[in-house]
């Protein structure tokens, strides 16, 4: 007969199921963070200080004012539309092989206007179109 007593072991603690807890905690805690988002953008808006450019025959030059006026070549056009505004500038390149679309817009000029000028442009068929920027040289 076997009387020795045995020894009760140690207990041990377990790790792996509370690194399983810890890594379901981290991740939940990773899906549901909001990062903190810039609420406001500081632009600077480009200058150029190149020399001006001679001008070329064949641009169509669109002039938008701050009050959302529009003139094609200088010469002020009541705008109705998209398409009406389209159809100018059809008949202001005409004769010109593809023409470039010089937009001059106001620096108060809306954002609306100057799309609405690269839509017509579109739908007018002239695929080149540039803006103009305001030298920061006074002379």
């Amino acid at each position: 007969m076997n009387f020795r007593r045995k020894l009760p072991e140690e207990p041990e603690i377990n790790f792996i199921p509370l690194i399983d807890v810890l890594l379901v905690i981290l991740i939940f805690l990773m899906v549901t963070t909001t990062y903190s988002k810039y609420a406001e953008l500081q632009i600077n808006l480009p200058t150029a200080d190149a020399e001006k450019q001679l001008e070329r025959p064949n641009e169509v030059n669109v002039g938008i004012t701050a009050g959302s006026k529009y003139a094609i070549n200088g010469k002020t056009i009541a705008f109705t539309n998209v398409d009406g505004l389209s159809s100018d500038l059809k008949n202001a390149a005409a004769g010109n092989k593809d023409p470039v679309v010089v937009i001059n817009a106001d620096a108060q000029a809306t954002h609306q206007s100057v799309v609405v000028v690269m839509q017509a442009a579109q739908m007018a068929g002239l695929g080149q179109v540039t803006f103009t920027t305001q030298s920061t040289t006074s002379k």
